[in-house]
């Protein structure tokens, strides 16, 4: 028996370490969330400078996110890790779509990929929202660029016919992002014909 009390002192000591690992990941995936809420509410009211700020905060916290857990790849990738990690990689696309007019690589966000399967086609209905704020401000030209964008989005995700296990939550996001689409090509096209009724178009 002293073999069997010798290794579940062992695995006791391994659990206490990964329930300590959790607990910090916990904390960080608070933050990583907060601030990417943050940062997308900054570059939608074009404060830039904040917005700066707040990303560079953002990347410090998904850095020490992942240098955490990169001895623990159950923890790495799990729900918890896949949740703030893809409201990371949403934000970012966002921050590089309206403030720098360009999609940001893989690689720049560098997360896993059901992580940035997942932001990217969230990033689908925060370019809606930016859209109907455009649209409130008559610019219909510009938010049919952004519709370009996420037709663009929905087009390279509806490509990705894997399993959930491989791609978890994807297709929901395709089903979602699909819909936002229609509506939006239907709230420019009413847009147009209401300026154009009014003669400002």
């Amino acid at each position: 028996m002293s073999v069997l009390r010798r290794d579940i002192e062992t695995v006791s000591k391994m659990l206490d370490e990964k329930d300590k690992v959790r607990e910090e990941a916990i904390r960080l995936v608070r933050e990583i969330v907060r601030l990417s809420g943050d940062l997308i509410s900054s570059v939608h009211a074009k404060r830039v400078e904040n917005a700066v700020k707040i990303l560079e905060s953002l990347k410090a916290r998904k850095e020490e996110f992942l240098a955490l857990l990169s001895k623990h790849p159950d923890l790495l990738y799990s729900g918890l890790s896949y949740n703030a990690l893809s409201e990371f990689a949403e934000a970012v696309i966002v921050y590089h779509l309206v403030l720098e007019g360009r999609m940001p690589s893989l690689e720049e966000i560098d997360v896993p990929i059901p992580a940035y399967l997942q932001g990217l086609g969230d990033v689908v209905g925060e370019l809606r929202r930016y859209i109907v704020d455009l649209l409130d401000r008559a610019l219909v030209e510009e938010a049919t660029r952004y519709l370009r964008i996420m037709e663009a989005i929905y087009e390279s995700l509806k490509r990705l016919d894997y399993p959930d296990a491989i791609t978890p939550g994807l297709r929901h996001k395709v089903d979602v992002a699909a819909r936002l689409v229609e509506d939006t090509r239907v709230l420019i096209l009413t847009t147009k014909n209401s300026l154009r009724t009014l003669g400002n178009l």
